[in-house]
């Protein structure tokens, strides 16, 4: 039996906002390209409607990305954490991902984090 919609996103656990984290991958590549925030609507327009749709928190309103920028995402799945808190979305990206115009939101300066100690051979 197929798990509805509705049933799948039952199953996200929102924050106190009522959203959840949506990291957006390259699907064929992996590449990470963005991180954006959903609420339920947003992502049942996501799975629904096969272009990725968002809740911005700065303009309290929904943007399908790409509609202003022709930079478009193409849904070609999605995935839920185990913990039901962070939404995986594997998409065909079209154009620039990031609103600077670069591929991907994750190509600025690198943070340089202290390596973490060797794995035991």
């Amino acid at each position: 039996m197929t798990e509805t919609v509705d049933g799948r996103i039952e199953r996200v656990t929102f924050n106190g906002d009522g959203l959840v984290a949506a990291i957006i991958q390259q699907w064929d590549t992996r590449e990470v390209l963005m991180l954006g925030w959903m609420d339920a609507e947003a992502l049942r327009r996501t799975l629904t409607e096969g272009r990725v749709t968002f809740w911005s928190r700065s303009r309290q309103e929904y943007w399908r990305k790409g509609d202003t920028s022709g930079n478009i995402q193409l849904v070609r799945g999605a995935r839920l954490d185990c913990d039901g808190d962070a939404v995986l979305v594997q998409v065909e990206q079209v154009g620039p991902a990031c609103h600077t115009g670069t591929r991907t939101c994750f190509d600025a300066d690198d943070l340089e984090a202290t390596r973490g100690p060797e794995l035991p051979a």
